[in-house]
């Protein structure tokens, strides 16, 4: 493999703390403490990290490219998230450093794992080479990408997948772990701060924001992502916003919603503000996605507070198109085969993040 088209790694070793992975705005002069006093949202990326510990690179599919690597991972939303948490003293941001291959933090965290990725992977091997596959309820480890080629060297042997499994639970301890305990930690400091504000007669809402990307197209084998997906799988031109309830935001029979109905199409109409949508279906709910264990998890801890007057809990998945925040160009190059990815452009990552902040803020002023 050329420089350019081999995974990226991070060294061995490599141990993440919570102040890494932790943006908000003005840090040298605002405490943490004073950043949740003062915001209203906590934003968390589970998936924006793409490069791989190097402790596992020797489980990686020798045809595994960086263009697969960075495809498999939704790493535009880390540069635009980061500028957001610097212009906006109202957000608090936590990412994962680490990318889904090693767990996938956004899904129920399995009892067994090598059990589940056992499972996986014989779907995959009934399935066949590149065949696409239903990976349904045992994708906290994938074998393949979303585009179905080889992630991982397939063990042949129970050993061999005791081995693996060993070693992405260990090595996750490094910056997954610290990313899940940070993230869990923040938003009961952001419950401690809300009720007590709540309690002083502010009327108070709090928000967590689980912050997605995922492109319209796969991968070929060439590299080129441009396959389109089917059109039940693919997204609105700007920007999905889940609740787990039906197109409107409303409860669906089978759960509770994680954000409050009339709250999450407010948050929307603010979205169509925030980014000039051209078109009121630019901005959909809970299409083609309901939402994900983040704001499942959230949902179900809130539930745990008992009810204060002046006090909102939400959680709510925004799941934007990737060629959205890679911008036109960017993406034309990703429709071309290749092994490598792109270099975000600041000035459209800017134009993004103040965009994130303006709806945002349309949505406080509703």
């Amino acid at each position: 493999m050329t420089r350019e088209s081999s995974p990226v790694l991070i060294p061995a070793g490599k141990v993440f703390d919570a102040a890494e992975i932790t943006f908000y705005a003005d840090p040298e002069r605002r405490s943490l403490e004073q950043a949740i006093t003062e915001a209203d949202v906590l934003v968390s990326c589970p998936h924006s990290g793409a490069a791989i510990p190097e402790e596992l690179s020797r489980f990686l599919a020798p045809e595994f490219t960086r263009r697969l690597q960075y495809d498999f991972s939704d790493v535009s939303t880390s540069a635009i998230v980061r500028r957001w948490a610097q212009i906006d003293p109202r957000i608090v941001y936590v990412e994962n450093p680490h990318p889904r291959m090693i767990r996938d933090p956004n899904r129920a965290r399995p009892a067994d794992l090598a059990a589940q990725l056992g499972e996986a992977i014989a779907r995959v091997r009934e399935a066949g080479p590149y065949a696409r596959v239903d990976l349904t309820g045992v994708d906290a480890i994938r074998p393949v990408t979303f585009s179905f080629y080889p992630l991982l060297t397939v063990p042949t042997t129970a050993e061999e997948l005791r081995e693996l499994t060993s070693a992405f639970e260990s090595v996750a301890e490094q910056g997954l772990g610290v990313y899940e305990r940070t993230r869990d930690d923040l938003n009961e400091r952001f419950i401690e701060a809300k009720t007590a504000q709540a309690r002083a007669g502010y009327r108070v809402r709090y928000t967590r924001l689980s912050f997605h990307d995922t492109m319209n197209t796969t991968t070929t084998r060439e590299g080129a992502v441009n396959v389109e997906r089917e059109p039940k799988d693919r997204l609105p031109r700007i920007v999905a916003l889940s609740n787990r309830g039906d197109h409107h935001g409303d409860a669906r029979p089978e759960e509770p919603v994680s954000m409050d109905p009339a709250r999450v199409r407010a948050l929307a109409d603010a979205h169509r503000v925030g980014f000039h949508a051209a078109e009121a279906e630019d901005i959909a709910l809970n299409q083609p996605y309901l939402g994900s264990q983040e704001i499942i998890s959230a949902r179900d801890r809130f539930a745990r507070e008992p009810a204060l007057s002046g006090l909102s809990l939400d959680a709510v998945q925004a799941e934007f198109l990737r060629e959205y925040l890679l911008g036109e160009e960017n993406t034309a190059i990703l429709r071309e085969p290749g092994t490598g990815w792109v270099t975000p452009h600041p000035d459209h990552v800017d134009r993004i993040a103040h965009a994130c902040k303006a709806a945002w803020d349309a949505y406080r002023d509703h």
